[in-house]
């Protein structure tokens, strides 16, 4: 695996939920916070992009048909702050430096996301959660996600999710499915393959920018992940 410094972690908001289904699991938000700790204190520079589909999903909400998909769309970029407030909050107390700014402005909650502000921040060694999506409908966090790293010069995108990678069909249902090492974007945009939307791999490919996909539930996985150390695909040029 290349070497990369600077990375975006994309996570998704179930990744914080309870068993019980509620939406923040205090112990699984310790437990991450300290794990990207620990990928700070190993040298990266942390950026960390978070959905809100513990919270609320616009797409779905929108296709019941009660309410439009902009309208619906804000309120999940409002879950993804509360989420990434959490974020924040949670490294800090794992000694951390880190800072929310969001894409929508909410001067009074957190600071309002500029490109070379959260470059300064990310110089100076703080972990940079990005909130509010892109600040507009219809983008996907994933599509946020990418956008951000390629605004911030960042070497990578890790996308952790509930597998170690890309497979060529679910694993959970298929058990032939097989698992890809490496995959280019273009050949993960052909194979239609969903771990990140369409609009996400043609801006990473665009931008030359690697998206490496592993499993959040690996011990130490943002670590791990980036130092090659547990199974994973990289999407690359």
């Amino acid at each position: 695996m290349a070497t990369f410094r600077r990375i975006l972690v994309k996570l998704s908001g179930e990744a914080l939920m309870a068993p019980d289904g509620y939406w923040l699991d205090p112990q699984i938000l310790s437990s991450l916070a300290q794990d990207l700790a620990q990928a700070t204190r190993a040298g990266f520079e942390i950026a960390v992009v978070i959905g809100g589909g513990n919270i609320i999903r616009g797409a779905r909400m929108s296709a019941a048909g009660w309410i439009d998909r902009p309208t619906a769309d804000s309120m999940g970029m409002l879950g993804t702050v509360m989420n990434s407030l959490a974020i924040e909050t949670a490294l800090n107390a794992a000694g951390v430096p880190a800072r929310t700014m969001s894409a929508v402005s909410m001067p009074t909650i957190c600071e309002t996301y500029a490109r070379q502000p959260a470059l300064h921040h990310l110089d100076k060694g703080q972990v940079v959660v990005l909130a509010g999506g892109t600040g507009n409908p219809f983008f996907t966090t994933d599509t946020a996600a990418v956008l951000r790293a390629a605004e911030l010069r960042c070497d990578a995108v890790l996308k952790a999710t509930q597998v170690d990678g890309v497979y060529s069909a679910d694993p959970k249902k298929d058990p032939h499915a097989v698992r890809f090492d490496r995959l280019t974007h273009d050949e993960a945009i052909a194979r239609d393959l969903k771990v990140m939307d369409t609009a996400a791999f043609a801006l990473a490919r665009e931008s030359k920018l690697s998206i490496i996909v592993g499993s959040v539930h690996a011990p130490s996985s943002v670590t791990a992940l980036l130092q090659g150390k547990v199974p994973s695909t990289v999407v690359a040029p």
